[in-house]
């Protein structure tokens, strides 16, 4: 008696793959799994496929899957958010003087996105600022963000 794939069988594979997929975490092996998956219904459908063109059908699924994951979804989960990069990610950021410091108190500033996960900073500066103005970021002293009004610190170069 030959053996002779049923849709049980793509159901049982695909599952055990995308399971397996839990332990790899490479997002590779459950492409592979949703297309024995797809094979499944469509076995189901038409339940007089033969073999070859299952095992055909799930390897151009499994391919194109694989292929969309890398070409158009992964780029899409990179994080840009520049996280690790502390003192490179916010140095040269302009942001805007939402609270002047007064006394010991230190002035805060926002920013039109968040930078490192929040739009809102604490800063300290020897110039003197007034609310709303549009200040540039040019180091980092612990959590507090050292600034200068924007356009100070490149006059001599003539930018802005």
């Amino acid at each position: 008696m030959p053996f002779e794939l049923l849709p049980w069988h793509w159901f049982v594979f695909g599952v055990i793959l995308v399971i397996l997929e839990i332990f790899l975490a490479s997002f590779v092996v459950l492409w592979f799994g949703a297309a024995a998956l797809l094979v499944a219904g469509l076995l189901f459908l038409l339940p007089d496929l033969s073999q070859t063109y299952q095992i055909f059908i799930w390897s151009v699924l499994s391919a194109v899957l694989a292929f969309a994951w890398f070409k158009y979804l992964k780029p899409l989960s990179v994080d840009k958010t520049k996280a690790g990069l502390s003192k490179e990610a916010i140095v040269g950021q302009i942001g805007q003087v939402i609270a002047v410091p007064a006394g010991d108190n230190r002035g805060r500033l926002r920013f039109s996105v968040p930078i490192l996960g929040s739009e809102e900073w604490h800063f300290i500066s020897e110039d003197t600022t007034d609310l709303g103005d549009r200040v540039r970021v040019t180091d980092v002293s612990g959590n507090t963000l050292v600034i200068k009004k924007h356009g100070q610190e490149f006059e001599n170069t003539g930018e802005t």
